[in-house]
């Protein structure tokens, strides 16, 4: 079955980049020479994905803006003859069609993907959370989980091998056995574990195939790690009533939902291009 809609939850209140984002939406902080944001969209639509579902929240608005028609700026960069400039712009608000749903509350990621209900009903949907940005041109990471969907049928995690000492960051899965080299049948998880209770060291990192199956469950889902709705859970109980399988991502991940994760990005990042690298490098030897 064809994936064509990818829910971003982006309602997140950015308290770890205070104050910038008390009224810019974290994801709209640049990544190099364009927003985080950006990254998880194009390759939501690089997957095959044709429709994108935000789930936003107060001061947000930043996130609309960008991806909408801005007549005033393209008028002025067109009279000014910056044309390709102005193409690139008029680019953005032309990527996908994007549709907005306020989370009122904020309840948790789980509560986030419910809110997504009314659009995914009664399809297989993808989640994407933008914090984690995935850098693979050739196949991108969310197209790797799609492709096993499209083979195995069911839900689809990505996976990541994390040291010992790292467990208790993150869903930690339980694998039945691996089909073959990278992907697991998962029968169980626990979110954010201490290392001894970890089942193994294969975090659930920010990519998702959800049956929508897994909107029932989240209806009746109770608060559990931080008082929060988690999606782990209740893709715990989705685990004893159909297949899930966990695929280990091929390609880089970078976390930018910390100041030092973001900032070791841009650098990372930076250093693929030829002229930024040898800016970075000459700024460090002075």
């Amino acid at each position: 079955m064809k994936i064509s809609k990818c829910v971003f939850p982006v309602a997140g209140l950015g308290t770890r980049f205070l104050p910038v984002t008390k009224e810019l939406a974290k994801e709209m902080l640049p990544l190099v020479n364009r927003p985080i944001i950006s990254y998880g969209v194009e390759e939501a639509l690089a997957s095959g994905c044709e429709e994108i579902i935000m789930i936003t929240g107060r001061a947000k608005r930043s996130l609309e803006d960008y991806f909408d028609r801005s007549f005033e700026l393209e008028e002025l960069l067109k009279s000014r003859g910056k044309l390709e400039l102005c193409e690139k712009i008029v680019k953005i608000s032309n990527m996908a069609e994007i549709l907005f749903i306020r989370q009122r509350e904020p309840l948790g990621l789980g509560h986030a993907v419910l809110c997504a209900e009314p659009v995914c009903k009664s399809e297989y949907f993808a989640v994407a959370l933008p914090d984690d940005v995935f850098i693979n041109r050739e196949s991108p990471v969310l197209s790797q989980l799609v492709k096993v969907h499209e083979k195995m049928g069911g839900t689809v995690i990505a996976l990541e091998e994390v040291a010992p000492e790292n467990v208790s960051r993150y869903g930690i899965v339980k694998s039945q056995f691996e089909i073959e080299p990278g992907l697991h049948k998962i029968i169980d998880m626990i979110e954010k574990p201490r290392p001894e209770e970890a089942p193994s060291n294969l975090a659930i990192m920010g990519r998702y195939v959800l049956s929508p199956t897994i909107f029932e469950i989240l209806k009746e889902q109770k608060a559990g790690t931080g008082g929060e709705i988690q999606l782990t859970d209740a893709i715990r109980t989705l685990c004893t009533r159909e297949p899930v399988w966990g695929v280990v991502y091929n390609g880089r991940r970078f976390d930018c939902g910390t100041q030092k994760g973001w900032l070791a990005a841009n650098v990372r990042l930076a250093m693929d291009d030829p002229e930024l690298k040898e800016m970075i490098l000459n700024i460090v030897r002075s």
